[in-house]
């Protein structure tokens, strides 16, 4: 499996390789240079199986013959070995037609864990037989650092410094961060909001010298195997309402469009997909180019779901490349105007193929109250406020015309968000023991400004 750049100047690599090194050094993400194939049968026969075999039949197609079909299977039976739920990614129904996917029984309660386990096993396992100590940073709007000190914690082949956005996060999210004590971790509050964070970040991977230095790799959903690991609950909650006979809808919860695009590979492998809903919260640059066909960056809100408080959603560039046919001139272009101007208008023909794929809906934070009263009222189940805003777009767009069952990503318990939950339900979220072990511990973190600077400093320092 070979992979390329958005941005056409890097040279193809190897999907190992691009796991690896993160950021294409051009600047552009990651792509396969061709999807691999799921057969109809291979996607009935996922119905019913453990859901590690699920994710190692998808990710063996990325990763032979680098890795062994063994040691694939192997990693994913370790990763998901730690879930609370035995279907680890189980579906419940909440209406005719209707299913909440519970993303939320991994180590850190939110969904970034069933790549982040995954991801922290490939790397151990590929820089333990190199010899390498790297250095991953990686800048969360709330859920992926948690994951990623959860799945990273203890492992000597890494160094993970964690970036989050100050005081735009929630209390439980924040802890996930700061309250553990193995010495190859450090957060980092910065001074700024998410955009900030990943917008240091991607500076980091330019910088070939600073990435030499301190043999940096990355974790974001910049990160394709990300992407990769993410597509495989697609599948597996296809398979189980009766795919490939029958197509299934998505509703998805975005920021930086990491999930939707996931859904997108899971469609391109094969998976029958009868549409993809997109929902974001007043953040809603996503929204509005999937919509109107601009681009176009807004102010940053904080709201009641900061995990999707983001005005520059990364992996939009990977679609944009796939729906202008892989024309990385067209793509960096657009990007580099975006990055100059904070504005771009997606031209007709790719406006238009990304709308055979995907319908958009902002949910504000009044419809994300009222869904989360309306879940509780209906089925006495208590959903967190990303889950609420998917479910309302899911709602509020529907599909008109199709027997195709519609799944609900729900991406976070909702334990993660007790004040947004006590606002619209006047009650207490259930307490997993993974949150109540964590109000008793000390919380250690460092700060800095909202400067590739001070960052590179900082993680040279450590790193030395």
């Amino acid at each position: 499996m070979n992979c390329i750049s958005t941005r056409g100047a890097a040279l193809p690599v190897s999907f190992v390789e691009a796991m690896l090194g993160g950021l294409a050094p051009d600047g552009g993400l990651y792509v396969p240079e061709t999807w691999p194939q799921v057969s109809g049968a291979e996607i009935a026969g996922f119905a019913g199986r453990p859901y590690h075999v699920v994710a190692a039949s998808i990710l063996q197609r990325f990763t032979e013959p680098e890795l062994s079909a063994e040691v694939i299977t192997s990693l994913c039976e370790q990763a998901y070995g730690a879930f609370d739920h035995p279907a680890v990614t189980p579906l419940v129904q909440i209406g005719s037609g209707s299913f909440l996917l519970e993303l939320f029984h991994g180590p850190s309660l939110a969904f970034k864990d069933l790549a982040m386990q995954l991801i922290a096993g490939l790397y151990d396992h590929l820089l333990t037989a190199r010899g390498r100590v790297a250095t991953i940073v990686c800048a969360t709007s709330g859920d992926t650092g948690g994951a990623a000190v959860e799945a990273f914690r203890g492992h000597g082949s890494i160094r993970l410094v964690a970036l989050f956005p100050a005081g735009r996060i929630s209390e439980v999210q924040r802890r996930f961060m700061t309250t553990t004590e193995e010495p190859n971790i450090r957060a980092v509050a910065v001074d700024g909001d998410f955009d900030d964070c990943q917008s240091i970040l991607k500076a980091l991977f330019q910088d070939e010298a600073f990435v030499r230095a301190v043999d940096l790799a990355g974790v974001n959903s910049i990160n394709l195997a990300r992407i990769v690991a993410q597509s495989a609950y697609f599948f597996a909650a296809a398979a189980a309402l009766g795919s490939p006979e029958r197509k299934v809808a998505f509703a998805i919860p975005t920021g930086n469009f990491g999930d939707a695009y996931s859904a997108y590979a899971a469609a391109r492998m094969g998976l029958p997909v009868e549409q993809v809903i997109v929902a974001t919260n007043a953040n809603d640059i996503v929204a509005r180019a999937l919509e109107n066909g601009r681009y176009e960056r807004g102010p940053s809100l904080s709201t009641q779901s900061p995990a999707m408080d983001i005005q520059v959603a990364s992996n939009f560039e990977r679609l944009w490349f796939e729906c202008c046919g892989r024309d990385a001139e067209q793509t960096v272009s657009a990007f580099r105007a975006f990055a100059a101007d904070g504005a771009v208008d997606i031209p007709s023909a790719t406006h238009a193929a990304m709308r055979r794929w995907f319908h958009a809906a902002a949910i504000d934070e009044d419809h994300t109250t009222a869904q989360m009263l309306a879940v509780f009222g209906e089925s006495e189940l208590v959903i967190d406020p990303h889950t609420a805003v998917a479910l309302a777009a899911a709602r509020t767009i529907g599909n008109v015309g199709s027997t195709a069952p519609t799944v609900i990503l729900s991406t976070a318990h909702p334990a993660k968000f007790p004040e947004a939950v006590r606002a619209a339900l006047g009650l207490e979220p259930p307490l997993p023991p993974r949150v109540r072990r964590l109000r008793g511990l000390p919380e250690s973190f460092d700060r800095l400004p909202a400067d590739v600077d001070a960052v590179k400093a900082y993680v040279r320092a450590w790193a030395s």
